[in-house]
């Protein structure tokens, strides 16, 4: 019985490391409400290119959160091209329609953002 198990567990490792299936990863800290700024976690409106403000300004912190190629934003409160871009990629990095449109399911992504995105960035 305890061999049964041994080999089930042992075939199981195997067949996901074959297969290269892992467990999705996450960020190891949530980066909290303040990591940013003082601009409360729970100002989350919908933003659209063009748009200005602290809202704009906690998101583009929370954006430059992720780590690899993508370009870090400078934290001037303005929704432009660059930032459109670089939101557009963290959508789709999560399986999120890629609008650029920063709503309730895009802001949980800024504030929980992945280890990694297997899709290149956009040079």
């Amino acid at each position: 019985m305890r061999r049964n198990r041994l080999l089930t567990v042992v075939a199981a490792v195997c067949a996901t490391s074959a297969l290269g299936l892992t467990a999705p990863q996450t960020a190891a800290a949530d980066p909290g409400p303040t990591a940013c700024s003082d601009t409360p976690s729970d100002l989350r409106p919908t933003l659209v290119y063009g748009d200005t403000g602290e809202a704009v300004r906690q998101a583009q912190c929370l954006s430059n959160m992720w780590g690899g190629e993508p370009p870090k934003l400078t934290l001037d409160g303005v929704y432009g091209i660059v930032m459109l871009k670089k939101i557009e990629w963290i959508q789709v990095c999560h399986g999120l329609q890629q609008s650029g449109v920063i709503e309730d399911r895009t802001w949980q992504v800024l504030y929980h953002p992945a280890l990694d995105c297997y899709l290149p960035y956009p040079g």
